[in-house]
C-alpha cells in the first residue's frame, strides 16, 4: 500500500505539539494508531516505523513527546548529548501533560475525515510507556507497548497517586506488554511488578518476553534484531485490525 505524509501543527493544554501524520495515499477511513517515540523524538527509525504502520491501513500520528521543552521539529541525536537531553526531558514533565497531549490527539484524528472513530497507541521505550498511559484515556482501544520503561519504578512526575503503575485498574482497552529479557532499563523484579499489578487489577492483556535487548526495534543500533522487529511488527498489525474494527 502506497502512503502519503503530512506535517501538523496540534494545539494542547500545554503549547502546540508538532505531530507527523502517515496514511494510505487512497480514498477511505482507517483506523488511528498514535505512535509514541523514544526520548529523541521523531528520528529515522520512528519514522520508517510509522511508514510500516501506515502501509497496512492505518492513519499513524508521531506526536513530539517533549513538545514544551524544545523548539518545534527537534530531533536528538543517538549519542550520549541526546541521551542526556532525552533523558532531562523524560523526568521534567509531567504525566498530566502527556495525558493532555493524548487528548489533544484524539480529538485531532477525530477531525479528520479519513480517519474512523476507532483509535489505539503504540510505542517504544518511554513511548511504551505513553501507549500504556494513554489506555487511560477511554478512546484508546488497544494499546501495544514495547520495552515500556518507567512504569514499574514510578520515576516519572505525576501527582500523588496518578503514576501510571497505580492507574492501571483504570485501564478498559486490551494491552499487549512486550519486554527484552536482556533489557537492562526493566528488571525481571521490575517486569513481576507490572505483571502482577495487570493480574491484580483483572486487565485484559497478553504478556511476551523475548531474548532481545533494549532498543531491539531501532533499526539504526547495534542491539536491534531484524527478525524479531519483524515479528513485533506483525503482532501489532494483527492486534489493532482486530481492536480498531
Amino acid at each position: 500500500m502506497i502512503i502519503t505524509q503530512e506535517v501538523h501543527d496540534i494545539s494542547t493544554a500545554t503549547g502546540t505539539m508538532r505531530t507527523y501524520l502517515y496514511r494510505p495515499d487512497c480514498e477511505g477511513q482507517f483506523a488511528t494508531i498514535i505512535f509514541y517515540s523514544e526520548i529523541f523524538q521523531q528520528t529515522a527509525p520512528i519514522a520508517r516505523a510509522a511508514a510500516i504502520l501506515a502501509g497496512h491501513g492505518f492513519v499513524v500520528l508521531v506526536p513530539e513527546v517533549f513538545h514544551e521543552l524544545n523548539p518545534i521539529g527537534t530531533v536528538l541525536a543517538y549519542d550520549d548529548i541526546g541521551k542526556d537531553k532525552g533523558n532531562a526531558d523524560k523526568f521534567a514533565k509531567r504525566l498530566e501533560h502527556h495525558d493532555s497531549d493524548t487528548e489533544a490527539l484524539v480529538d485531532f484524528a477525530r477531525s479528520l475525515i479519513f480517519c474512523s472513530s476507532h483509535i489505539g497507541s503504540m510505542g517504544v521505550c518511554i513511548g511504551g510507556h505513553l501507549a500504556y498511559r494513554a489506555a487511560l484515556n477511554p478512546d484508546i482501544q488497544g494499546a501495544f507497548c514495547l520495552y515500556p520503561t518507567d512504569i514499574h519504578s514510578n520515576t516519572l512526575p505525576c501527582d500523588k497517586g496518578n503514576d501510571s503503575l497505580s492507574r492501571t485498574g483504570d485501564i478498559a482497552a486490551e494491552l499487549v506488554m512486550i519486554f527484552g529479557k536482556q533489557d537492562p532499563h526493566v528488571s525481571s523484579e521490575g517486569r513481576k511488578l507490572v505483571y502482577d499489578k495487570l493480574e491484580a487489577t483483572e486487565a485484559k492483556f497478553n504478556w511476551l518476553e523475548v531474548n532481545a535487548q533494549h532498543a531491539f526495534m531501532r533499526d539504526e543500533d547495534i542491539r536491534h534484531d531484524p527478525a524479531l522487529a519483524l515479528q513485533m511488527y506483525l503482532q501489532a498489525v494483527a492486534f489493532f485490525q482486530r481492536t480498531l474494527k
